[in-house]
């Protein structure tokens, strides 16, 4: 990300009291970690849940906060981070192969 757009991100933990600095970083590390995991671990979190992000938070909730933050943003800003964002939900939206992948 440009330097223009960290330091309006930077502001932005500072000024908005529900965010903290370090807050996006830690979004987007989380949301990353999140659409890289296997499918079928995709698949056991939406079913039973995760109580892994109790203590070490939510990547659902993390996506939700950069959507807040991409609003927040100037659109020149929000374009950069949603083009990093954009990549991680491609990957996220991605479908599954096929269970029989060999045609039998």
């Amino acid at each position: 990300m440009s330097s223009r757009a960290l330091s309006e991100i930077s502001g932005l933990e500072r000024t908005r009291n529900y965010l903290h600095p370090g807050d996006v970083s830690n979004a987007v590390r989380l949301w990353q970690e999140y659409v890289h995991r296997p499918q079928r671990e995709l698949w056991r979190d939406h079913e039973g849940g995760n109580t892994h992000w109790d203590c070490c938070g939510s990547p659902l909730e993390a996506r939700t906060l950069l959507d807040t933050v991409m609003r927040a943003l100037s659109p020149r800003s929000a374009r950069e981070l949603r083009r990093i964002i954009g990549r991680f939900d491609a990957v996220r939206n991605r479908s599954s192969p096929p269970y029989d992948a060999g045609g039998g």
